[in-house]
């Protein structure tokens, strides 16, 4: 275990977090108690891999409320707060979680946590259910299944069930209604913008931002960059999208020709080397880099270090780069996760409705058992619109319902 296991300083604090965002999570706060009385998880093994912080921990909590035994462990290790970790093992929660740890370290964690024999999982990028079908295939009898909340672990997940090796049921969480349109677009839009500023502590009003990936994610990062003034370029290879982005306002251009221009550039593809040593030559001075994608190969670091004649960490997650030009480029948080590993993720009003997706998806697989098919599955519709209903009870805001009279006429086929 973390050597942060009984630090009653670190505990504190993060019972402190792990308070504060119960009280802006009220979805949660009603299944906990649905859970707490009903035990739905009683005696069942769940393991949970995320970005490992306070909303994080108050998942994990609820799950625990449903007498779940629950083993955390992290999705990225710079996004891992060691209070919070320290708190959840006071609160009887197994945690292989902390802050910075070395890759070795990191699989490490993953691996203990797979050690526990989880019949449940909670997956972020694919990592706790991949890491099972490679070196821990003896243990996948025992798991009933396991949901993925990330548009890079659910690219994965398909690919091992086209090529037959997925052997358990997993609800893609990243596609239900209620996450995507929240969680991927107004999440990310205002995670990563908050933590670019706070790391930077410059103004985006005024400057060129190329953001890479016109997705849910990439969606609300140019919103929310237009809303602090920015003048936004997108770029993108499906012409749908590209479309898209040209009547939602922006300009839209290829990255090498964006790479001329842009001062922050946002990436948020879910794919491999989209900025590369062409863009970073033609980069004009005190460009800035960010991540938005789960794992950090999208700007090719191998090539800014190959590039630079001088490299060092000007300050906290910002990394400096000078080109044999003289000019200079700006890599924050390592090429990770920038809304986590240089911040606190996504607001908690936003992690209320994910979790609670993942939440009652778990619960939905255990109750199905028995004629869940192995593969990836979608969120049942029920699933999508309690957390809706719920949110909205939570805001106290009524909606219509139709009436027998309306209800029949959108049924029939006649006399439209």
């Amino acid at each position: 275990m973390p050597e942060i296991k009984n630090d009653e300083r670190l505990i504190k604090r993060g019972k402190a977090k792990l308070r504060w965002v119960k009280e802006f999570m009220p979805i949660l706060n009603v299944i906990e108690k649905e859970f707490y009385h009903n035990k739905p998880f009683k005696n069942i093994r769940i393991a949970i891999c995320l970005h490992l912080e306070a909303k994080t921990g108050y998942l994990a909590e609820v799950l625990k409320a449903g007498g779940a035994d629950v083993t955390i462990t992290a999705s990225n290790p710079l996004s891992t707060q060691d209070d919070v970790v320290a708190a959840l093992m006071d609160n009887g929660i197994r945690a292989n979680a902390r802050h910075g740890v070395s890759d070795e370290e990191y699989t490490l964690h993953h691996c203990q946590t797979i050690l526990q024999r989880p019949q449940l999982i909670i997956d972020d990028g694919g990592d706790l259910i991949t890491l099972m079908h490679t070196k821990f295939r003896d243990y996948l009898p025992e798991v009933i299944g396991g949901c993925e909340e990330t548009t890079t672990g659910l690219q994965r997940l398909r690919s091992m069930e086209r090529t037959g090796n997925l052997a358990i049921p997993v609800i893609a969480v990243n596609d239900a209604l209620m996450k995507y349109l929240f969680d991927n677009r107004y999440g990310t839009g205002q995670s990563v913008w908050e933590s670019i500023m706070h790391t930077t502590n410059l103004s985006i009003a005024g400057k060129n931002v190329v953001v890479v990936g016109y997705g849910w994610c990439g969606k609300g990062i140019a919103m929310r960059a237009k809303g602090l003034g920015a003048k936004v370029t997108v770029n993108e290879i499906d012409p749908v999208k590209a479309n898209e982005a040209l009547m939602d306002g922006f300009d839209v251009m290829s990255i090498y020709e964006a790479s001329k221009i842009g001062n922050i550039f946002v990436t948020a593809t879910g794919n491999y080397h989209v900025i590369n040593k062409e863009h970073f030559d033609q980069m004009p001075n005190g460009a800035i880099l960010a991540n938005a994608g789960h794992f950090d190969v999208e700007i090719n670091k191998e090539d800014l270090n190959a590039l630079a004649i001088y490299k060092g960490e000007i300050k906290e997650h910002i990394g400096e780069y000078q080109k044999p030009d003289g000019k200079k480029i700006y890599l924050l948080a390592e090429g990770r996760l920038v809304n986590l590993a240089s911040g606190n993720g996504h607001p908690a009003e936003i992690m209320d409705i994910s979790f609670a997706i993942q939440a009652l998806s778990l619960q939905y697989i255990l109750q199905n058992k028995n004629i869940m098919e192995k593969g990836v599955l979608t969120v049942p519709k029920e699933i999508d619109y309690k957390v809706a209903m719920l949110r909205l009870a939570a805001l106290d805001i009524k909606i219509d319902d139709l009436n027998e009279l309306q209800r029949k006429y959108l049924e029939s086929w006649k006399n439209k």
